[in-house]
């Protein structure tokens, strides 16, 4: 139905008041009944009816008594609705020719009060060859699967709206979102561009090949898949700068096909230079990369555009999940820095016995306040550590009772060498005597010690086996996150697998939830 703005300067105030009536009535009917847009309008004596036969006559509504009688808004009615808002807001004060058509939009120039000019997209979802959107997109999300197609289109149009403004503020080229209502998205309208597809030759073919890989990349590199990205969606100038266009079915680089889409519009690139430019980029030496791989595109995400926007792929569920991810490796991060207390108050003591003089001795390692109850009945006690010259070779540990942290008592050579070492320090110490025997008695002292702290280096300190049962359980926890995230994963795949069956167009996207 072609578009024709000249009635808007004939509708009266009623009209559009019945008008906004009966799109009000369609949030909750698929045909709207007369003593509802009666009730809705306010007018009385029949005022509704009235102007109900004028919108009639110029088609911005249809009639259906079918079931019952009633009213519902058609296409047109829907553009007067929004491009009225937009006159209303000063944007636009005036609607010029159509300069773009296609499965799911129509485009028209518009013009302001200043005498600028923009583009207006209008989007058209329902059309007889674009029917399968309710099953390859997920604009409904959770809302059900009753829909009219003109709730569809308001979707889409907030959702490239979202897209469009993004984009921009990130430096990607692209038009400039100006404002949005409904289903009509204003633009700036690119002076001087032309799709490539109605391209043959280019002076610098290396270059736009490059660009256009590089554009793919990038919108990876923040967390987004365009899923259409092709010589129908980019627009070249004169000196051959690109600019990219529609955008409502981007999705997340979380996608279950992400990386199928990706590698898909990186393949319609380099078809259509193969075939249309002539361009051979797997010749071209020159070139520092022939195709972008998904891999190293995500590699840095610097900031998840994908997240801000809730693009489809990335669910409220992931988020949580994501959340609660980070919180326990926050948690375990911290149980780590409490694990390495105990050895660094070893290491503390070690370093204050050297500056001492560096003898070999046994220090105890331990207090009353670790004397705590195990889960399994046993009680911790102090640890016996053996220090030559500074450094630890070993230690072990009494519980007080039969049984020790490591489940033994110290051996009875180690019991023997602590008399030994107690006889030792009521006279001088056997590394200040002068005399080979003497040398030789303190180097059989020495390696006697170095087998007792290796035999009993078994045990643990008491707040090491608690903060051990505490890091085990949140990596149980952790566990069991990431394989319920990747139960989520495998069933969007079978999903998407039978949407794929059904076929679809270069810019239908298996849905993958709710956004």
């Amino acid at each position: 139905m072609k578009l024709d703005v000249n009635v808007l300067r004939y509708l009266s105030k009623d009209d559009w008041r019945v008008l906004t009536s009966v799109e009000m009535g369609e949030k909750n009917h698929e045909i709207v009944p007369l003593p509802l847009i009666d009730s809705i309008s306010g007018l009385k004596h029949g005022g509704a009816f009235k102007c109900l036969k004028t919108l009639l006559r110029h088609k911005l509504v249809h009639h259906d008594g079918a079931k019952y009688d009633g009213y519902r808004l058609t296409n047109m009615g829907y553009d007067f609705l929004a491009i009225k808002t937009l006159c209303n807001r000063g944007h636009i004060s005036g609607v010029g020719r159509q300069i773009g058509v296609g499965k799911e939009s129509d485009i028209f120039e518009v013009m302001n009060d200043e005498g600028e000019t923009f583009a207006l997209k209008l989007h058209r979802l329902g059309r007889t060859s674009f029917r399968a959107v309710k099953s390859k997109r997920d604009y409904l999300g959770k809302r059900g699967n009753h829909f009219s197609w003109l709730y569809l289109s308001r979707l889409a149009a907030l959702k490239e709206y979202a897209f469009m403004k993004a984009l921009g503020d990130h430096g990607f080229p692209v038009p400039q979102a100006i404002d949005n209502n409904r289903h009509a998205v204003l633009m700036t309208l690119i002076e001087g561009s032309h799709q490539l597809v109605h391209i043959r030759k280019l002076q610098n073919p290396a270059q736009v090949y490059l660009t256009c890989m590089e554009l793919i990349s990038r919108l990876a590199g923040k967390g987004l898949i365009h899923c259409d990205f092709n010589e129908f969606n980019l627009l070249i100038s004169d000196t051959e700068e690109l600019t990219m266009i529609d955008f409502p079915q981007m999705v997340s680089v979380s996608h279950a096909n992400a990386k199928e889409l990706f590698e898909r519009d990186v393949e319609c690139v380099v078809r259509f230079f193969h075939k249309k430019i002539g361009y051979m980029p797997e010749q071209d030496k020159s070139l520092p990369y022939v195709k972008p791989s998904f891999e190293t595109a995500i590699a840095d995400i610097d900031e998840a555009l994908d997240v801000d926007l809730a693009a489809s792929g990335f669910k409220k569920e992931h988020q949580l999940e994501l959340d609660e991810f980070e919180a326990l490796r926050e948690e375990a991060q911290t149980v780590e820095g409490e694990q390495q207390e105990p050895s660094l108050k070893l290491r503390s003591q070690e370093e204050a016995y050297n500056e001492s003089g560096g003898d070999a001795h046994y220090s105890l390692v331990g207090s009353e306040a670790t004397r705590e109850v195990l889960e399994d009945g046993t009680s911790a006690g102090f640890g016996i550590e053996t220090t030559v010259d500074g450094h630890v070779e070993g230690h072990y540990t009494s519980s007080g009772g039969d049984e020790g942290c490591a489940g033994e008592e110290p051996p009875s050579s180690a019991r023997e060498d602590d008399e030994n070492h107690e006889n030792d320090s009521e006279t001088e110490p056997p590394f200040e005597r002068e005399g080979g025997d003497d040398l030789e008695e303190a180097s059989s002292v020495l390696n006697s010690r170095r087998s007792v702290g290796t035999s009993a280096r078994a045990s643990i300190d008491t707040r090491q086996v608690q903060h051990i049962v505490v890091q085990q359980r949140k990596n149980q926890q952790r566990r069991e996150v990431l394989a319920r995230a990747a139960g989520s994963r495998n069933k969007s795949k079978a999903n998407s697998g039978k949407g794929r069956a059904g076929g679809g167009g270069a810019s239908d996207v298996p849905s993958f939830g709710g956004w």
